[in-house]
């Protein structure tokens, strides 16, 4: 989180009457990657609480430099786990290693504060503050004029059970700006009535519209699960979801009867789905979560049912049911912080519509307002009239969301990232560009890199750095050139050893026509696919790679025998 805020503050060459207005922008303690992002900061010059002067209007252009100046601190100060890891400085890309939700969250963050800055200030400042603002704003413009995203609308009309829980959301309070439709590729989802510009609200929801553990500990079952031992909130909203979803009288029939039968997630992959998955570690996350699923079930029933079957009817509590609703919850459940400050996990009535996409129109939603009582849906980008409005479920990989939503984002995934098991315990940050102490090495698809040259290849830094620094040749400052690149072709042949290893694990790219699957053997093939794709780049960036560093060792080899390169 960026804390900006604006201060006044008196020149030396100035009278007492002229005053120097700056921004101050601080990374705040509590930011768990606190250390590494300082040392990014102080890398790039600026330190963790930086002064920004603003300057009157009749500077030209002063507030877009400005704001493109605060912008470059605040994506460092939103840097997540995985962006830090896979950084690379000197990018030729605009935003080098910045992902798209990064620059929404950056720029939105600068706006939020500017505006707080409008309650805070004087009227003295308002105009500089306005010029400021509206330059933030057209940066974000202009970044998504670059990003747009097309819908096709198969069909808006025949969504009667949606538009009744539409219905039913305006009787209870709830501000909308959205239409439900079926959308190509996507099902259902959420389209925008009408213009929705950066700040404005699409979706405002009265806090007695969501579905919380409130509803479930006024039901008759709570006082019956409140007495088994190490039972969650959350598990007990999952039972108490079971059975209000056959209630004909309950509040939130409206959002029920919207539900699908089948939500086709992970969790329900069949048999020939699973066997699809051989060679990929998506195999074995399905299985085990599968596993902890069915024992938690064993844990609960028949017992449940034979000692209170008034309150749970055994043809409500199947397995198959238990699974239903556990794919509700986890596809569809927000973490919601509320007044109180307590964070809760919640169904959103309409929300749940909303799509999940890497470029999001809406990254922050999960603190109630607590002047209104409700949970606003606040636009971080503009969508036009017709166009599919997005949310951001998160950070996750495509193996996340297949196995918890049952979909593969349609764009590259940043965050589709193989983990490798290297022992990073010894690594030592030895300067601001290493972050690897601490975290786990990975590789994703170099796709995403800038940088193919000698010595990076398209691979991150800390993997890079780590091998280096397992062969401690390479750390001394006066081994021979040659030397060091024999070390690097070591390197890159080992990379390509265990890479080489993992895709003869993935086999042979099936020959069925995609037509002809099944929908889980369909998701199962494009992972498996994707990854082929991932570890296949990884692969020609190390051969290539290789040549890189082999020529450049003909030529000093040549140089040294005094022969012509």
């Amino acid at each position: 989180m960026l804390i900006l805020r604006l201060q006044n503050s008196l020149s030396n060459s100035l009278s007492c009457a002229d005053k120097n207005h700056t921004i101050v922008l601080k990374l705040p303690e509590s930011d768990p990657l606190f250390d590494r992002k300082k040392k990014l900061l102080q890398s790039k010059g600026y330190d963790v609480e930086v002064h920004i002067q603003l300057k009157s209007a009749s500077y030209p252009k002063w507030a877009r430099t400005t704001a493109e100046s605060i912008l470059q601190i605040s994506r460092i100060m939103h840097l997540d786990e995985a962006e830090l890891y896979f950084r690379e400085d000197d990018s030729c890309s605009p935003m080098g290693y910045y992902t798209q939700k990064n620059e929404l969250e950056a720029l939105n963050s600068m706006l939020c504060n500017v505006n707080s800055s409008f309650l805070d200030d004087t009227s003295s400042h308002e105009d500089v503050l306005q010029d400021l603002r509206e330059a933030i704003i057209q940066l974000m413009f202009d970044f998504g004029h670059k990003n747009i995203t097309e819908t096709s609308v198969i069909n808006s009309q025949n969504c009667d059970r949606e538009n009744f829980l539409l219905q039913w959301g305006e009787k209870s309070g709830v501000k909308n700006r959205l239409q439900i439709a079926y959308i190509e590729g996507f099902g259902r989802g959420a389209v925008a009535v009408t213009d929705l510009k950066v700040g404005d609200i699409a979706l405002e929801i009265p806090v007695s519209a969501v579905i919380s553990e409130d509803a479930m500990k006024k039901s008759d079952m709570f006082p019956v699960l409140e007495k088994v031992d190490g039972i969650s909130t959350d598990t007990m909203l999952l039972l108490w979801s079971m059975k209000e979803r056959y209630n004909s009288s309950s509040t939130f029939k409206n959002y029920f009867d919207t539900l699908p039968e089948e939500f086709n997630t992970g969790l329900s992959f069949g048999v020939d789905a699973i066997v699809a998955l051989d060679g990929t570690l998506l195999l074995e996350e399905l299985i085990q979560a599968k596993e902890h699923l069915r024992n938690q079930y064993d844990e609960l029933f028949p017992a449940l049912c034979e000692e209170h079957p008034d309150i749970f009817p055994p043809e409500l509590y199947t397995w198959e049911q238990f699974l239903w609703a556990c794919e509700l919850w986890y596809s569809n459940s927000m973490k919601i912080q509320f007044a109180d400050g307590a964070l809760r996990t919640c169904l959103i009535p309409i929300a749940g519509f909303l799509n999940h996409s890497l470029y999001p129109h809406i990254t922050q939603y999960g603190k109630v307002d607590s002047a209104a009582n409700t949970l606003k849906f606040r636009m971080s980008r503009p969508c036009h009239a017709g166009e599919q409005c997005y949310l951001s479920y998160g950070n996750f990989s495509s193996s996340h969301l297949i196995t918890f939503y049952g979909f593969m984002p349609k764009m590259e995934n940043p965050y589709d990232v193989i983990q490798l098991d290297i022992d990073s315990s010894q690594d030592v940050c030895s300067d601001e560009f290493d972050v690897s102490s601490g975290t786990t090495h990975m590789v994703r698809g170099t796709w995403f890199s800038d940088d193919h040259s000698i010595f990076h290849y398209g691979l991150p830094a800390p993997l890079l750095n780590h091998l280096r620094r397992a062969r401690k040749h390479f750390l001394d400052a006066v081994s021979p050139l040659q030397e060091k690149l024999k070390i690097e072709i070591e390197i890159l042949e080992d990379l390509c050893s265990t890479f080489s290893g993992m895709m003869e694990n993935l086999g042979e790219m099936d020959s069925e026509s995609r037509e002809n699957m099944e929908w889980d053997v369909k998701l199962a093939a494009e992972y498996k696919n994707l990854q082929r794709r991932i570890i296949s780049s990884i692969l020609s960036s190390c051969y290539a790679g290789r040549k890189l560093v082999e020529d450049e060792l003909c030529k000093s080899m040549a140089k040294d025998d005094g022969s012509p390169s």
